[in-house]
């Protein structure tokens, strides 16, 4: 199936996506000082509800858009989201690919999880720092695999990571290298998967079933719940 496709299926969705001509916004880095990333004006004022959540976000150094509140189908929506183009890190900005729309909270909680959970992890046991961080996408409006429940994906709230470049060339890849990595490289995938258990609500990997096996499910921030 394609991207996305393991973590459900896809139901029909409405018409509408992001107006064009949205913007970039970064606040000032934090105390401990990130690599930051350019910024621009906005073009969409954030709902009240979330402008706290976008001020954090912009202090963390993520370079982002704000993307219009659209209701897709029934279910379906993408209200109170951003586009992520880049993440800082301590030594230099990180990369993201195939991601689309985000809740807020939950691109604060990845930008997080990339920096003090990932880069440092990538540093500390692989001896090079993560530049970019693969993904099979966010926001798709669907099902979970096997029931009528809608997925938090049709809500804009997880996101599905695949793989990590590093800075010397290496690229981890969870489908192959979860099990068949060397003990550096699985060592990393286990470190990262128990930071990310630490910062969002729900954390499926390959451990949890066969449609997991190729990537991270990283969804919420709410109750707790890490397989």
């Amino acid at each position: 199936m394609a991207l996305l496709g393991a973590c459900g299926s896809l139901i029909p969705q409405g018409r509408g996506g992001p107006a064009p001509g949205t913007a970039s916004a970064r606040a000032s880095a934090p105390s401990r000082p990130a690599m930051p990333v350019a910024s621009a004006p906005r073009s969409y004022a954030p709902r009240p509800e979330d402008m706290g959540c976008i001020a954090d976000l912009g202090a963390s150094g993520a370079r982002f858009d704000l993307l219009p509140d659209i209701y897709a189908a029934p279910g379906c929506n993408k209200l109170g989201t951003v586009q992520l183009m880049a993440l800082a890190g301590d030594r230099a900005p990180l990369s993201v690919a195939n991601l689309g729309p985000v809740k807020c909270h939950v691109a604060k909680a990845f930008g997080d999880w990339a920096r003090f959970g990932v880069d440092r992890a990538a540093r500390e046991i692989l001896g090079s720092p993560v530049t970019r961080i693969e993904t099979m996408g966010s926001y798709a409006c669907r099902t979970v695999a096997g029931t009528d429940r809608l997925s938090a994906h049709a809500r804009a709230e997880a996101i599905d990571v695949s793989a990590f470049v590093l800075g010397d060339g290496r690229r981890i890849v969870l489908k192959r290298d979860w099990h068949g990595g060397d003990a550096a490289t699985r060592e990393f995938l286990r470190v990262v998967h128990k930071s990310a258990c630490k910062r969002f609500g729900t954390v499926l990997g390959p451990e949890y079933n066969a449609a997991h096996q190729d990537h991270f499910h990283l969804e919420g921030v709410g109750a707790k719940f890490c397989r």
